[in-house]
């Protein structure tokens, strides 16, 4: 087999491959990398709609290493999580990050019921991700996997005797296993490639967020602990911060845009922001059971609203009830400009009412324990909505869907980022390393 299938290259149609990968994301490559690690022979191709990976991989990598945190606790107990979580970490070689003060953190947050997890965590940054991912895929091509990207898979299917893959509608890829781990920008596709393979899922829990954006002197934790992991009541946790060089992005999805945050490494000028998410999780009940759906519908009134962007309101004008305007983010009081200028408004008309009530009051539980993230000047981004609660039907803990495929990743619903994402591809590729 060709040592690399570079950009645009034309594939060989009739070719078996024993592996197929859609998505070389960190489920892609730890499935890729384990499979390697422990059956050299194998001829495997791995499949991008992209030049290089995307999701958190490619944008600030940061990285988890305690369980839960990542992990999709209906499928990971700790014991399997810690058995794969080493794994992960000798090819990923991370730095790991010191913390401070922890304890006087932590005593102040459990006198409001709140829990602050002690998590082993490393940055790479924006600026140096590609670094990153260039070197895990340079392993493997030289181990003889196979890559064609900027190529989009539009369908899968397993007819039994083996399992395969359509490209752009229209170019058919042949495998004994297919592993899918297209990301959570794949969630929908992966739902349309259950639904024409059989294969029974629910869609039934979504996170439904903002992103707060401060001073450093506003958030100092940061300087303490990098990402900070606050549990609060009624679901609501902080999720992905961001400090150092540090900026809100925008993401698209199916015609609108989401927020999410990006820090660049050290070695890079500070810029003197803070940003993170707020995410209350969502369980939805009959009749209405599609997270999905629930995202879409939010996602696009908030767009609606923000004239087709997302929408930005200062805390001091929430406080007042009053909708932020441009002027109200050019007068002193307010000491910094938004990373990401997006359309100033009122939250209050998108963000659904109890979803903000709890949001609010785990702000307010953050501001006693951290003291000045509350600030008039710190601005409210929405909407950020994480989509990976696909949950299909497995067939058993390799996460087999179908006699020959397998699905993992965050779109899948197996993890919740890198190191889990990782670590469930290593599940898959030791399912199929059993019946090979």
């Amino acid at each position: 087999m060709e040592q690399e299938h570079s950009a645009r290259e034309p594939s060989e149609p009739s070719r078996d491959y024993d592996v197929i990968i859609v998505g070389t994301g960190p489920a892609g490559l730890g499935a890729a990398l384990h499979l390697t690690d422990s059956s050299p022979g194998r001829s495997i191709l791995m499949i991008d709609r992209d030049r290089i990976c995307s999701g958190g991989l490619l944008n600030d990598c940061k990285q988890n290493y305690t369980y839960p945190i990542g992990f999709a606790v209906d499928n990971w107990s700790r014991d399997e999580a810690e058995r794969l979580l080493p794994v992960v970490e000798k090819h990923l070689q991370p730095a790991i990050k010191e913390k401070q003060n922890l304890e006087v953190y932590q005593r102040r947050a459990e006198r409001l019921g709140v829990t602050l997890l002690d998590v082993r965590q490393a940055h790479v940054g924006t600026d140096r991700s590609r670094a990153l991912i260039q070197r895990l895929q340079d392993e493997l091509r030289s181990r003889g996997v196979g890559f064609l990207l900027e190529r989009e898979v539009t369908d899968v299917f397993d007819d039994g005797n083996g399992a395969g893959v359509v490209i752009a509608g229209e170019e058919t890829l042949r495998g004994g296993k297919v592993i899918v781990a297209p990301g959570r920008k794949g969630f929908s596709f992966l739902q349309q490639v259950m639904e024409r393979m059989g294969i029974d899922y629910i869609d039934n829990v979504v996170d439904v967020g903002i992103r707060v954006e401060t001073t450093l002197n506003n958030y100092p934790i940061v300087n303490d602990y990098y990402d900070p992991k606050f549990l609060f009541p009624e679901g609501v946790r902080t999720f992905c911060t961001n400090s150092g060089h540090a900026r809100v992005v925008l993401e698209k999805y199916q015609g609108f845009n989401l927020v999410n945050g990006h820090a660049l490494s050290e070695e890079q000028a500070g810029n003197n922001l803070v940003n993170f998410a707020l995410l209350k999780t969502i369980g939805l009940k009959d009749p209405v059971r599609s997270g999905q759906q629930m995202a879409v519908f939010l996602g696009r009134l908030a767009n609606e609203i923000g004239g087709g962007k997302p929408l930005m309101q200062r805390v001091g004008d929430f406080r007042m009830g009053k909708r932020s305007t441009a002027e109200t983010f050019n007068e002193d009081l307010y000491s910094f400009p938004p990373s990401c200028p997006v359309t100033a408004g009122d939250l209050g008309l998108a963000v659904p009412a109890k979803i903000m009530r709890h949001i609010w009051v785990a702000l307010k539980k953050l501001d006693t324990i951290v003291p000045g993230v509350l600030h008039p000047s710190t601005i409210m981004y929405y909407p950020e909505i994480k989509m990976y609660a696909n949950k299909p039907a497995f067939l058993d803990r390799h996460f087999r869907v179908s006699r020959n495929v397998y699905m993992v990743g965050d779109g899948a619903g197996t993890s919740r980022g890198i190191t889990g994402a990782w670590a469930s591809g290593i599940r898959a590729a030791e399912g199929i390393l059993l019946v090979s």
